[in-house]
């Protein structure tokens, strides 16, 4: 079984954000796999069991905050026995261009504190990223990083971020 946790921040405010994207690609799968989603109290994660390609996967949205994203994915691998091979973690990128995405295995956090505190928690970087990104044309465009990636996609790049969640969708078939 695989755990495909979709880092975000839980509050209504950050719903559409760049920094929730692994939220709305977990999304995107839940809709496509039917699975609905329940709470999970001692993870404090909306977690789904669901099929992908014919195999059985969790779909995860850590309700931790992004920065303390660690804490819910090691008490899920806890509870079902699973190993940090087991684990696809999905997050936003601001140093990929919107539109593209990279799959990597054993890398650091690159800047990202949801992956950062995911790797304090496991003790290892061995586990799948899929780096789903969300960079402007030109670098020059991000002034505060913060600010951009809590700042709300434009009706033109959700049309590009659609068609990112579903190419990603058949990333996973082959990754699994």
């Amino acid at each position: 079984m695989q755990l495909i946790i979709g880092l975000g921040n839980p509050e209504k405010e950050y719903t559409s954000t760049r920094h929730n994207t692994g939220f709305l690609v977990i999304d995107k799968l839940l809709a496509d796999s039917g699975a609905e989603t329940k709470f999970d109290k001692k993870a404090n994660a909306e977690v789904a069991k669901a099929t992908i390609d014919k195999k059985r996967v969790l779909l995860v949205k850590p309700l931790t905050y992004m920065n303390n994203s660690g804490i819910a994915v090691r008490a899920l691998l806890d509870f079902y026995k699973l190993k940090p091979e087991n684990l696809i973690v999905i997050h936003d990128d601001k140093d990929i261009p919107l539109g593209e995405t990279r799959v990597q295995t054993d890398r650091g956090p690159a800047g990202h504190n949801g992956v950062k505190s995911i790797i304090e928690h496991l003790g290892t970087k061995n586990f799948v990223r899929i780096r789903v990104g969300v960079a402007p044309a030109s670098q020059n465009e991000i002034k505060d990083t913060v600010n951009f990636v809590m700042g709300k996609f434009t009706a033109e790049e959700k049309k590009k971020l659609k068609k990112v969640t579903e190419n990603i969708a058949k990333e996973l078939e082959q990754i699994i």
